[in-house]
């Protein structure tokens, strides 16, 4: 082989692994960057703290409970009239109890009370939140009910995206009378997953949510309901979370809903209110 050709290819392989060597460093520089800061993209914690006013619902108490583990937890809290259910409610990432007035007119409407949490980390309330930490602040709420009188026949557990994780769990380890989960995820890490295909993003995630291996630990009615139109939790979650339940379950499509449109688009009127035996 001539010279310049054998020098030729000397520096095409020198580039090829020097590219391979900043290709591999670029993409360690990534799953560092997400690694470390796993839990600020998972937890889009709200800091927002009003007072408890709705237009058309009167006398929302603003409560604090206390954690085992010494967190302060505010929440807001509606009795519900007598016989009707109360709804223990468990929002997204980035909501706060304060921008669910859509969700308090209706259930007030109907009679059904509510308490809205907020979970340790956001709004009014202490720490840092994770996954152990939502799911002791969920028990918390559940407890703080119950010492209030409320039976399990009359809790009815809600959760919205990362609060289906939350609820879900929930429903392992207290009795209640029906579980609702709405633009559920099958998985935290499984969103993550499908979002960052190229990354081991099931393996680095730390809070993990596994609904999918949970759910089938779950005895009580469960109500799914997913917009198929949801462009932050795919629709096919909420679907194959359906598959893995027990029975009795009910799913409801919402045909054009996006992640956070259910409500609007009629979710206690066609689904909630029915599923409950309301209406």
């Amino acid at each position: 082989m001539p010279r310049h050709r054998s020098a030729a290819l000397k520096v095409f392989f020198l580039i090829g692994r020097i590219a391979l060597v900043a290709a591999l460093a670029v993409y360690l520089l990534i799953l560092g960057h997400i690694y470390v800061n796993q839990q600020n993209m998972l937890y889009e914690k709200v800091t927002t703290v009003t007072a408890p006013k709705v237009d058309g619902v009167p006398d929302i108490e603003d409560i604090r409970l206390k954690t085992p583990d010494g967190e302060t937890l505010r929440a807001w809290y509606l009795p519900p009239e007598d016989g009707k259910p109360l709804i223990l409610f468990f929002g997204g990432q980035g909501s706060g109890i304060h921008d669910q007035s859509d969700r308090y007119i209706r259930m007030h409407r109907e009679g059904v009370g509510f308490l809205a949490l907020s979970y340790r980390g956001y709004a009014g309330s202490t720490g840092t939140p994770s996954e152990t930490g939502l799911f002791t602040d969920a028990a918390t709420a559940y407890d703080w009910l119950a010492a209030q009188g409320y039976g399990p026949e009359r809790i009815v557990l809600h959760g919205h995206s990362l609060g289906s994780g939350v609820a879900t769990w929930l429903a392992t380890q207290r009795p209640a009378r029906a579980l609702i989960l709405e633009a559920p995820f099958t998985a935290a890490s499984d969103v993550g997953q499908e979002r960052y295909p190229l990354l081991p993003v099931s393996f680095l995630m730390k809070d993990k949510y596994l609904s999918r291996d949970r759910i089938k630990d779950v005895h009580i009615p469960v109500l799914i309901a997913h917009g198929d139109r949801d462009t932050v939790i795919p629709f096919h979650h909420g679907v194959r979370l359906y598959d893995l339940a027990n029975q009795p379950k009910t799913f409801a499509r919402y045909e054009g809903s996006d992640h956070s449109t259910l409500v609007r688009d009629g979710l206690y009127e066609r689904s909630i209110w029915p599923f409950l035996g309301l209406k």
